[in-house]
């Protein structure tokens, strides 16, 4: 490999990405989404249910709150080790690959277990084997993929994440029975998803004499990015915080909402609570489709980013109200609809934005890694918050009343954005 193709693996991408190219890389976050949300949507709460069956929520919140904890480091771990790598694959598809196999052998495992404690090491291990993963694709947007078409990317990877809940969600509840069947499931649709990327999808390789010499101290001091010289970084940071930190906590306890607070059972006698669930989940999948392609179009088409995220959070905000006060069905069916449609004009450009904002090219990865951990925290704040709040302070409004307030509060920070239109 020549040189001039060791400076183009760190310089900004300027040739437009093909069909080929969007359509794996989604397919691969879908598969990612999947062995995420099904585990977290119904196999550890049909778990923790089967386990310890009167103190489920705890031990659902303190299973997945573990699990969100080693993703917190994994994620910007993995990432920085991807930034260094020189292998002939390039720098982002080894750890596609490690990640997906991984994490599909942890799923296997999970469904295994009958102790909280074996069910919550292997979620860690499968967290951050999937971290591993999800850090290679989401630096795969930057390394490949020209700012003019990241948001109308962004979109169609952003609407794998509701399609990961609809399809992980049928998989586990409609095509399989049982725990561990499920699990298995998962772990195949994991699998069939993300090695299409990895086999039709190469990555410019970054020769060894590119990557500066190995040094704890420097590799260590390389995390800390200052906010003085770099503040629209820190600002992106704890907008995704605050946004998803309120979706921790408006989706944790769904499965128990439906069930406790609106008594779908009981109103739908013959139903499951998991019934619903689907329901509202498509429901959900149907606005986000809608409100990302058009968001990542009208993004890409005019150049601004931060209107579409205020437009989001707002949306959302109120899907979390109409929860909170009205916890009734019907009402439940429409906060699904504004809730998909908030997310889906959110989620479209926030990506985009984030890209846009990293402070150099050869530390995408690890950069990116530190953004996700503003994905990862929110998991292991919320669990206990969740908890606090519904079994301590006053139950589900209580919950997705604070919700809204968090949301909101992170889509307006985006205002103090100033690199970003």
């Amino acid at each position: 490999m020549s040189a001039p193709a060791a400076v183009d693996a760190l310089a900004e991408p300027v040739a437009p990405v093909g069909a080929r190219f969007i359509s794996t890389y989604s397919a691969a976050f879908l598969g990612l989404w999947v062995a995420f949300l099904a585990p977290i949507q119904v196999l550890l709460a049909q778990q923790m249910e089967a386990i310890a069956p009167l103190h489920k929520e705890a031990a659902l919140g303190w299973v997945t709150g573990a699990g969100a904890f080693v993703a917190l480091l994994a994620n910007p771990l993995c990432g920085a080790w991807s930034d260094r790598t020189t292998s002939r694959w390039g720098r982002r598809r080894p750890w596609v690959l490690i990640g997906s196999l991984g994490g599909a052998i942890a799923l296997v495992m999970l469904g295994r277990q009958h102790s909280i404690t074996g069910v919550a090491l292997w979620w860690c291990v499968a967290q951050f084997a999937l971290n591993a993963l999800m850090a290679a694709l989401m630096a795969e947007l930057p390394d490949q993929v020209p700012a003019s078409q990241r948001a109308s990317c962004s979109a169609w990877t952003g609407i794998t994440q509701p399609l990961g809940v609809v399809l992980g969600t049928v998989l586990v509840t409609a095509v399989v029975s049982g725990i561990s069947a499920g699990y298995l499931a998962v772990a195949a649709a994991l699998l069939l998803c993300v090695l299409p990327f990895v086999a039709m999808v190469g990555n410019l390789r970054l020769l060894p004499q590119q990557v500066p010499a190995w040094r704890w101290g420097e590799f260590l001091r390389s995390f800390w990015i200052d906010p003085r010289q770099h503040g629209d970084f820190a600002r992106a940071w704890c907008m995704r915080f605050l946004v998803q930190l309120g979706s921790a906590l408006g989706t944790l306890y769904l499965l128990y909402f439906l069930r406790d607070a609106i008594g779908y059972e009981q109103r739908f006698p013959g139903r499951k609570a998991e019934d619903g669930l689907l329901v509202l989940v498509l429901v959900y999948t149907v606005g986000v489709v809608a409100g990302a392609f058009a968001s990542g179009y009208l993004s890409d088409r005019s150049g601004r980013r931060k209107r579409n995220i205020i437009v989001g959070a707002v949306l959302m905000t109120c899907a979390a109200i109409m929860l909170g006060l009205w916890p009734v069905w019907h009402v439940t069916l429409a906060a699904a609809v504004l809730l998909g449609l908030g997310y889906g004009t959110y989620v479209a450009v926030e990506q985009a934005l984030m890209s846009q904002v990293l402070p150099s090219a050869d530390g995408r990865g690890k950069d990116l890694g530190l953004l996700n951990i503003a994905n990862s925290a929110p998991q292991v704040l919320g669990p206990a918050l969740a908890a606090m709040l519904v079994i301590g302070v006053g139950g589900y409004a209580a919950l997705y009343l604070f919700t809204a307030v968090i949301t909101l509060a992170g889509g307006l920070l985006v205002i103090t954005i100033r690199s970003v239109p």
